[in-house]
């Protein structure tokens, strides 16, 4: 993989669960060539996707309409589909962001729990917007089911920490299951550059390692995200002036 603008489609696959460093991912790709990498905010930033991955979550695989051009993939939902993008681009090698897992549960919590099922601010705003845009609303149908539905990731509870860090520890067990040995890394963002690079058959840059504030980032998008929207909303459905 030493060529990283070689033919089209993805060359790497995140299926590292959410709040493993996958923001910091994704600029580590796009720096080491695989760029543009798919992320959690490429959806965000046009909800008309959420369609596309819904069509995913029914047994349908819009993959092509999904990534077109992109070199990467990171975080969900790509992340969830791990198995199918691996088959799909059998020339796509896998890696599997892991983190401590009392750090990971506790951001995990402050940021998809809290969103779907909390009370702070955040997840009031969101419900808030979620009862007056209905791309909103099937976006938050997404995250519940890939996370809490019957084919979610904690299908089995989220309420107790131990809960949510078992089911992580079974996803990533599956993927090691799953994915053969010479395609797979395993990999914490704090090991930095080599081993990645290594994986990829690629020189290490002369640059740190991205980092970036992925909690803080979540809730801002989520928060000013409906802030923009709602503005938006007022001025067209405010009465044109005379």
């Amino acid at each position: 993989m030493g060529d990283t603008n070689g033919s089209r489609g993805l060359r790497l696959i995140s299926a590292g669960l959410p709040r493993t460093g996958t923001l910091s991912q994704k600029m580590a790709f796009e720096e080491l060539g695989l760029a543009p990498c798919y992320h959690w905010v490429n959806v965000i930033a046009d909800l008309d996707q959420v369609e596309l991955w819904m069509r995913a979550m029914d047994g349908g695989q819009p993959w092509e309409e999904v990534f077109g051009d992109q070199r990467s993939s990171a975080d969900w939902p790509g992340g969830y589909f791990y198995r199918e993008l691996m088959e799909h681009y059998p020339d796509a090698k896998v890696l599997l962001s892991v983190r401590e897992p009392e750090g990971w549960e506790r951001s995990f919590r402050q940021t998809i729990v809290e969103m779907c099922h909390g009370e702070t601010l955040m997840p009031r705003i969101s419900k808030a917007r979620a009862s007056v845009d209905g791309r909103w609303e099937r976006y938050l149908e997404l995250v519940d089911r890939m996370f809490w539905g019957p084919q979610g990731t904690f299908a089995q509870g989220w309420e107790r920490p131990e809960q949510l860090i078992e089911q992580a520890e079974a996803h990533n067990e599956q993927v090691k299951r799953t994915v053969p040995a010479e395609r797979l890394l395993v990999w914490d963002v704090k090991e930095g550059w080599e081993p990645l690079c290594a994986f990829l058959g690629i020189d290490v840059p002369a640059t740190p390692m991205p980092h970036a504030n992925e909690r803080d980032a979540f809730v801002e998008r989520v928060i000013n995200g409906a802030l923009d929207w709602f503005q938006g909303w007022r001025e067209r459905e405010a009465p044109a002036s005379g």
